[in-house]
């Protein structure tokens, strides 16, 4: 029950992601691109890894920067895990923003 709630929420954010947009970018577009926590937000890692960090049903990354470079937090993001799905952040320039600000959690 819990992988089709999840399988079911993770289908919904990326139906959203898809819906409308322009193609200008705004400045307010922009800084997001270079905000990881904005990015973390907007990709819902959070509803995984909790609003803080903390963990919920995925681990807690409060101190990722300690266990895992930056390169290896990125490969984690794009690849995926046994768990965690690959590809929620495709955009290169969220991609490292995201994993630039997780490497800073120490």
């Amino acid at each position: 029950m819990k992988r089709i709630l999840l399988t079911a929420g993770f289908s919904i954010v990326l139906l959203l992601g898809a819906c409308g947009g322009s193609e200008e970018e705004t400045d307010d577009e922009q800084a997001a691109v270079n905000d990881g926590k904005a990015i973390y937000r907007s990709a819902s890692c959070f509803s995984c890894h909790g609003a803080d960090l903390e963990g919920a049903s995925g681990p807690n990354l409060q101190e990722v920067g300690a266990r895992l470079s930056e390169d290896e937090i990125r490969t984690v993001i794009v690849e995926g895990t046994d768990v965690m799905p690959g590809g929620l952040v495709e955009d290169p320039k969220e991609l490292d923003a995201l994993a630039a600000w997780l490497a800073e959690q120490k």
